[in-house]
């Protein structure tokens, strides 16, 4: 079985970081070469996926490694602008690693149309008379798409509920390994006329929605007191490993208590979750709105992930939340790098992308609230943030690495600090 644990991947250079990749993940010849240019999307291919194109906007695309999910093996491609994302969530899967890594699963891929009917004369008679035909429409709705059908997808049932004098019919269809918007919205247009005609009232609302509550994706760890204790060798932080846990899961307990505080806490897991998900060619929006929507579907916004101990004593990490994810359609059959990071990931299925993706999740958001518990949040990110300084201040080169070690040992990095640092080289 080949490994996730690639030591010192980060100090490789970048052709050796692609020959690992491609030995890892079996990448062809073509794919190697496309990630080895620096624009892989062409203007023309551009072009042809959005309005009004004038060029394209990159973002680094690093890997995250050290992951295992279910006993295999993954390489995450992250697509970020961020420092410390990509190395924070690659320690976090490493400590994760000790104790058997992530433990994932998910729903099955349903999505759900809504079709809005309004002036609705009697919501209660409505909804008895769509309950009837329910079946029906069902098979009206699979008309229009015969192709998911054949695969196994396709509509498997309506869900009813009315508030503020609207009545909401819930479609909910089984897209399979796409996202399905295209699917969901056609469907849900060809059975609003029948809609209509049942409830005697007025369909103005015909689309998805992206709060997929029947398409969640969940993922647990165990961060072993030994694991955590190891990821501070050589480090004196003045607290005891019961110490750090404790205060781990009071971080998580203020983020469960405070909005303000679960509105970072949450936005932390998605700068793991958005940055797989621009690398694969995914609609980040869309998770980005589901996650946060499903954060305050109980009234109160909370935050996505849990933590508690085990009878041993050990850190207990656990995230739940909506991820409509495809391996077909859209960007990722138009952007070349999109497949190429979906080779590197290895996936097969959408699901196992979106217990991917909440692995990563977990793990971004374990490594910040570590961070947050101990040392404070500044002293691994700035460390690396001081790179981007160093490149700010006119460094090129080996001066990058000299000027931002000589900053971070002096614990003063600034523009101004660096030019003068550069000016000494």
């Amino acid at each position: 079985m080949k490994s996730s644990e690639i030591h010192g991947f980060y100090k490789k250079t970048r052709s050796e970081r692609i020959s690992a990749l491609k030995e890892f993940a079996d990448l062809s010849e073509e794919q190697a070469k496309l990630l080895a240019k620096d624009s892989p999307l062409e203007f023309e291919t551009a072009d042809n996926m959005v309005e009004n194109v004038v060029s394209t906007q990159q973002l680094p695309l690093g890997i995250a490694t050290n992951f295992q999910l279910n006993g295999k093996d993954y390489l995450i491609p992250m697509a970020v602008e961020e420092p410390s994302v990509v190395a924070a969530a690659s320690n976090a899967a490493k400590i994760a690693r000790k104790s058997g890594g992530f433990t994932t699963e998910s729903d099955e891929p349903v999505m759900i149309g809504q079709i809005v009917l309004l002036n609705v004369p009697d919501l209660e008679g409505a909804k008895k008379a769509i309950k009837e035909k329910e079946q029906g429409l069902i098979e009206k709705a699979n008309t229009v798409d015969p192709v998911l059908v054949k695969f196994g997808g396709g509509a498997r049932g309506i869900e009813l509920r009315d508030s503020e004098g609207f009545l909401f019919v819930h479609l909910l269809v089984d897209v399979r390994d796409a996202m399905g918007a295209n699917a969901v919205n056609t469907m849900s247009e060809s059975i609003a006329p029948q809609l209509e005609e049942l409830s005697k009232g007025q369909a103005k609302m015909r689309i998805i929605t992206n709060l997929a509550t029947h398409r969640k994706a969940r993922a647990k760890a165990v961060f072993s007191k030994q694991a955590i204790e190891e990821s501070f060798k050589g480090k004196d932080i003045g607290m005891t490993t019961d110490e750090i846990i404790d205060s781990i899961i009071n971080v998580y307990k203020i983020a469960e208590a405070d909005q303000f505080r679960a509105t970072t806490h949450n936005k932390g897991i998605m700068n793991g979750i958005d940055a797989v998900a621009v690398a694969c060619g995914q609609d980040w929006r869309a998770i980005e709105a589901g996650a946060h929507s499903f954060a305050c579907i109980s009234g109160k916004y909370k935050p996505l992930t849990k933590y508690s101990k085990d009878s041993d004593g050990n850190l207990v990490g656990e995230i739940e939340l909506p991820i409509a994810v495809g391996l077909i359609g859209g960007a990722v059959k138009t952007n070349p790098t999109a497949g190429a990071c979906l080779s590197i990931l290895g996936v097969k299925t959408a699901q196992e992308l979106a217990e991917a993706i909440a692995a990563v999740g977990l793990a971004q958001n374990f490594a910040a609230i570590r961070e947050i518990a101990t040392r404070g949040i500044q002293a691994g990110h700035m460390a690396l943030h001081a790179k981007n300084i160093a490149v700010m201040a006119g460094a090129k080169g080996e001066q990058v690495d000299k000027i931002a070690e000589k900053m971070v040992e002096e614990k003063n990095i600034r523009v101004d600090r660096a030019k003068e640092i550069l000016e000494e080289l």
